[in-house]
């Protein structure tokens, strides 16, 4: 437990690191806050210092657990990201914006990025995000799998929202990200760096990082912690992963439209994402996009190949089924003119009002 107030969160496997956007290496700034896990020992005491000095601001103003937050104030997203989906340069803006528009950014990374929690690690992050109100409004993000709040017998449940892309292009994006890095952290080795193979030779081949298997990653995120739904193949797993999609997912975009998601979060959430839509037409696009290095497209013939793939069909058939809901959502919320696409101010309005007021 942080602090002696009892209202910092349990942390498991977790540390705290101070972001500050557009930095590679970042330094303390309030407002936006991370979690990074195996930091260096005085990074960890850094940060533990920077959490103690926030509670103690708190605590000092006076005790906030006791007092009600704003509707706005109180408000949890989660981007539950899906790796390769452009979810850095999504998650970025965020971090760009959360000093001007008052909200904290916070990163949860699991212990070798498992998507999955322990029974008792679901336990202690349901009860950080509804809990610490000093992280309110809070924009959390990370590499972890749909996580049923209800089940806990939380009172409001956070927002989640994501992006998903077309399946094989997912895959070769992960592929070479896996051998030549990206532009991001250029100097980084990666696990499989070395490996000159290209993917259409892996495919040939039949290698293991190709495999039709690797494809099967966006249904079990969006499916969650149930065993069935790390079942590659399951039919049970990919349709709770659509029902999770429309029943539990405030906005779900694609990474090939990702302006036209966060223009529709922009007009939805302004809370969090006021200015998001200029902030990425203008600097987003130069800035953000993370580019994956020494990347070859495949050959049609090796589309080809991974198409004849049952995961592969079920992969797409669901990249589809998120892109056609999405593609409703936002024609009920934009109009087009000249090749630019515009909010549709509100629609609606209230009449005959009873009883009438004196």
């Amino acid at each position: 437990m942080l602090g002696s107030r009892g209202h910092g969160p349990e942390v498991a496997r977790l540390e705290s690191e101070v972001r500050v956007p557009g930095e590679r290496k970042r330094g303390p700034t309030p407002g936006c806050w991370c979690f990074w896990g195996r930091q260096k020992h005085s990074e960890r005491a850094i940060a533990r210092h920077e959490v103690r000095e926030i509670e103690q601001r708190h605590t000092m103003d006076g005790p906030r657990q006791d007092t009600a937050l704003d509707e706005e104030d109180d408000m949890v997203i989660i981007y539950n990201r899906v790796p390769k989906t452009a979810s850095t340069s999504f998650t970025n803006i965020a971090y760009d914006l959360c000093a001007k528009n008052k909200y904290h950014v916070l990163h949860i990374n699991t212990t070798k990025n498992n998507p999955v929690m322990s029974l008792q690690d679901q336990v202690r992050f349901v009860k950080n995000i509804t809990s610490w109100k000093e992280m309110k409004p809070g924009f959390y993000h990370g590499h972890i799998s749909y996580l049923d709040f209800a089940k806990f017998g939380v009172k409001k449940k956070p927002i989640y929202i994501n992006v998903i892309r077309d399946p094989i292009e997912r895959l070769v994006s992960y592929y070479y990200f896996l051998r030549f890095g990206d532009d991001y952290r250029p100097g980084l080795r990666r696990r499989k760096q070395g490996d000159k193979k290209t993917f259409d030779e892996c495919v040939a081949e039949g290698g293991s990082d190709c495999a039709p298997e690797k494809l099967w990653l966006q249904i079990p995120f969006f499916c969650g912690h149930s065993s069935e739904c790390w079942n590659v193949g399951s039919r049970w797993a990919m349709d709770q992963a659509k029902y999770n999609l429309i029943n539990e997912y405030f906005l779900v975009g694609v990474t090939e439209e990702l302006e036209d998601f966060i223009m529709l979060l922009e007009a939805a959430l302004p809370r969090f994402f006021r200015g998001a839509t200029e902030l990425y037409r203008t600097v987003g696009k130069k800035s953000h996009l993370r580019k994956t290095t020494e990347k070859k497209l495949p050959t049609k013939q090796t589309i080809a190949k991974l198409q004849q793939s049952d995961i592969w069909k079920m992969e797409n058939e669901f990249y589809e089924f998120a892109l056609e809901q999405f593609q409703f959502i936002r024609a009920h919320a934009v109009r087009e003119k000249d090749g630019d696409l515009y909010i549709l101010a509100q629609n609606f309005f209230y009449e005959k009002i009873y009883p009438k007021s004196n």
